[in-house]
Order: structure tokens, then C-alpha cells, then sequence
């Protein structure tokens, strides 16, 4: 999904810490929706209009970022100094911004997340907590192992696959936006 893509973007242009960064932002926006969620929330999250909404909006902010990446991808180069003029967005904001955009996150939290979260109530505090640090380190670890990868795998890559997989990442940004946008349209004209 659009983390994964800004992720192997980030990784390539600044490094593999962007995948802890980027987790960092997701952590965040999840603690926050976690807790909303066990005070009352997740009925709203249901609502057809709710989910419509962040998928227009999400929509918009994905092209946003696609089309951020396209322009950029033929200038930016894998010398990392010479990234510097180059508008990438910080990872911490990039994670918030990916997740929240992403309607299916939502809608993953709605239905699947409401239902671990009634059931790690059952043990109180503890099991929420315990359910929140499960959750993150298992992003943790896969968006840490992504990053990695894709970092040291550009030793193989020079800078003009690197601006190719720059412009397949906005593009896919971009393809992403566009069915988001289309499915919170549609939501709203259902029944």
C-alpha cells in the first residue's frame, strides 16, 4: 500500500533509518485511534460517510504525494548529498500521511483492529498494551527490514533505476489516490 511505497522511496533517497521514521508516524497516528477507539470511537469509524470522507481526502493527499515523486524523480540522484533540494517529505509525517490517506487503514481499524481491541479489553489496560506494542513491532520489523533491503540494494542500482523506481513508486501513489478517491465517492452514493 502507500506506506510501503514511501517507504521504499524514502529508503533510497535517505537511507534505511527512514523505516523506523516512517513506523514512528504510523505509531503515532495508531496510539491516537487505539485510545479513541477504546473510549468510544470505533462507532464512527463504521459510518459509510466517515469512510467516504477519508477516502476522498486520502485520495487527494496520495496524488498529492505521487505527483511530488514524479516531478522529483528526474532530478534526485543516489548521492545522498545531493538530495538536499529535492522535497521529500519528513518520514515521521510521510508514515501519518500514508496511513491516514489510506482508507483501508481505516477500514482495517473499523472491523479487524475493533475486534482485537474488545478483545485485549477483556484483559484490561494491559492487554490493549500489550495488543499496541504487539501490532507496532511487527510494522517495526518489517518496514525496518524493507528499508534495509532497499538501501544496501542500491549499491546494484545506479541513479537512473533509482529515478525509475522513484517514478514507479509516484506513479503507484498516484493509482492509489485515484481508487481512494473513487471508492469515497462511492461511498457516499450507496444506499
Amino acid at each position: 500500500g502507500p506506506m510501503l511505497t514511501v517507504t521504499i522511496s524514502q529508503a533510497m533517497s535517505r537511507g534505511w533509518r527512514v523505516g523506523p521514521l516512517i513506523v514512528l508516524g504510523h505509531a503515532i497516528l495508531e496510539l491516537s485511534l487505539v485510545m479513541a477507539i477504546v473510549y468510544g470511537i470505533g462507532q464512527i469509524l463504521t459510518r459509510p460517510s466517515v469512510v467516504g470522507g477519508i477516502g476522498i481526502v486520502g485520495g487527494l493527499v496520495l496524488l498529492w504525494m505521487g505527483w511530488g515523486m514524479l516531478r522529483d524523480a528526474r532530478k534526485v540522484s543516489l548521492v545522498f548529498e545531493e538530495q538536499k533540494g529535492v522535497g521529500v517529505l519528513h518520514p515521521t509525517w510521510a508514515g501519518i500521511l500514508s496511513s491516514l490517506s489510506n482508507p483501508y487503514w481505516t477500514i482495517w481499524w473499523a472491523t479487524i483492529g475493533l475486534t482485537y481491541i474488545a478483545f485485549s479489553l477483556k484483559q484490561g489496560f494491559l492487554g490493549v498494551a500489550l495488543f499496541y506494542a504487539g501490532h507496532i513491532s511487527a510494522d517495526l520489523a518489517w518496514y525496518v527490514f524493507v528499508s534495509f533491503l532497499i538501501h544496501y540494494g542500491k549499491r546494484w542500482a545506479g541513479d537512473r533505476t533509482f529515478r525509475w523506481v522513484i517514478g514507479v513508486c509516484g506513479a503507484l501513489l498516484l493509482v492509489f489516490g485515484i481508487y481512494f478517491g473513487y471508492s469515497g465517492v462511492e461511498s457516499f452514493l450507496k444506499p
